[in-house]
C-alpha cells in the first residue's frame, strides 16, 4: 500500500513539473508575442552586439542580383538573417540573405545583401524591421537599390535612375500604427527625402564614367505579379518613370528616422505595354549592371568618406 502511495507521489510530482514546463512555456511565448514593435527591433540589435562590436556608419540594402558588390569591399563580418532571431528571412530569388559589415576607405558599412518584400508574406513592419536595426548600430545614411521596370521609354535596360522623389501611395505605409517614438516623430515632412548632395554625387560620378544614369520618380507596387499594361499607362499619368516592389517602405522607415536617403533604380526591363520581357532576361540584366553599379556606389562612398 506504502508502495503504491509512493507512486502515486511521484506520478503527481512528475506530472507537476510537466505542468510547470508548459506553463513556463506557455508564458515564454506570450511574453514574446506581447513584445512591442520597439522591444522586437531592439531585440535583435542586442543579438548582433553580441556577435560583433562593429558600429555601421551607412546601410546599403542591395537589391535582386546585386548581391556580388560586397567583393569590392573590406568584409570583417558575415551574418546569415536566419542567425538573427526575429529578423525576417529574405526568400526571393536573388537575394542572399546575409547582414555584410565591411568597410570602405575607413566608412563602416551595413550591407544587406537581401531585402525583404511585402509580397514575401512579411508586413510592412517586419520589412523596415533591419532597416530600423541598423540605424539603432549607429547607421545614419542609408543607400538603397532594386532592380525595377522602366514606364519611360527614354530610360532603356541596363540604365540606371537616382531617384529624385518616390510615390509610394500604391503601398501600406510601415508607420501605420502607434508611433515608435524612440525613432521618430509621428508626423514629418516628405518633400527633401531624398538627399540631393548625395543625388548630385551619383550624376557626377555617372558622367565621368560614362555611364547612363537619369534622375527620376519612383512608384513602389505591392506585387508579386507584374503590372499590367493599362496600369503602367496610369502609373504614367501619375507622373511615374519607374517601378517596382520595394525600396518605397524602406525610404519612409528611413525618413521616420531621420536618416540621409539616396536610392538607385537599376533598370532590368521595360515595363509591360512598351516591351516584352522575361524574368529570364530581368536576372541576365542584373548580373550585367554588377560593374556599373559598383563604381556608382564606390564613387558616392569616395564623396562620404571625403577621398
Amino acid at each position: 500500500m506504502r508502495k503504491t502511495r509512493n507512486l502515486c507521489v511521484s506520478a503527481a510530482a512528475v506530472m507537476l513539473v510537466l505542468l510547470a514546463l508548459v506553463l513556463c512555456g506557455c508564458r515564454s511565448t506570450a511574453s514574446a508575442e506581447t513584445l512591442s514593435p520597439y522591444e522586437r527591433i531592439d531585440a535583435c540589435r542586442r543579438q548582433i552586439e553580441k556577435i560583433t562590436d562593429f558600429r555601421p556608419q551607412v546601410v546599403i540594402v542591395l537589391g535582386s542580383g546585386l548581391g556580388d558588390y560586397i567583393k569590392s569591399l573590406d568584409v570583417k563580418a558575415v551574418i546569415p538573417y536566419s542567425d538573427i532571431d526575429g529578423w525576417p528571412e529574405s526568400t526571393a530569388p536573388l537575394h542572399a540573405g546575409n547582414l555584410v559589415f565591411a568597410e570602405y576607405k575607413g566608412l563602416r558599412l551595413a550591407v544587406m545583401q537581401g531585402r525583404l518584400h511585402f509580397y514575401e508574406g512579411y508586413t510592412m513592419e517586419e520589412v523596415v524591421l533591419p532597416l530600423r536595426v541598423l540605424h539603432l548600430l549607429g547607421a545614419e545614411i542609408a543607400i538603397l537599390s532594386n532592380a525595377t521596370g522602366s514606364l519611360n521609354p527614354d530610360f532603356r535596360v541596363g540604365e540606371f535612375v537616382c531617384v529624385s522623389d518616390q510615390i509610394s501611395s500604391f503601398v501600406p505605409s510601415p508607420l501605420i500604427g502607434p508611433n515608435i517614438d524612440q525613432l521618430g516623430e509621428r508626423f514629418f515632412g516628405m518633400t527633401d527625402v531624398f538627399d540631393k548632395d548625395m543625388q548630385e554625387t551619383v550624376l557626377r560620378v555617372a558622367r565621368e564614367n560614362n555611364i547612363p544614369v537619369h534622375s527620376g520618380v519612383y512608384i513602389q507596387v505591392t506585387g508579386p505579379q507584374y503590372e499590367t499594361p493599362a496600369e503602367i499607362r496610369m502609373y504614367r499619368l501619375c507622373g511615374a518613370d519607374t517601378v517596382a516592389m520595394s525600396l518605397g517602405a524602406e525610404v519612409l522607415a528611413a525618413s521616420h528616422m531621420g536618416m540621409k536617403v539616396c536610392a538607385i533604380n537599376c533598370i532590368s526591363n521595360m515595363a509591360a505595354g512598351i516591351e516584352e520581357f522575361t524574368v529570364h532576361s530581368i536576372n541576365e540584366t542584373m548580373k550585367d549592371v554588377v560593374p556599373n553599379f559598383t563604381v556608382l556606389v564606390d564613387g558616392l562612398l569616395d564623396s562620404l568618406a571625403g577621398k
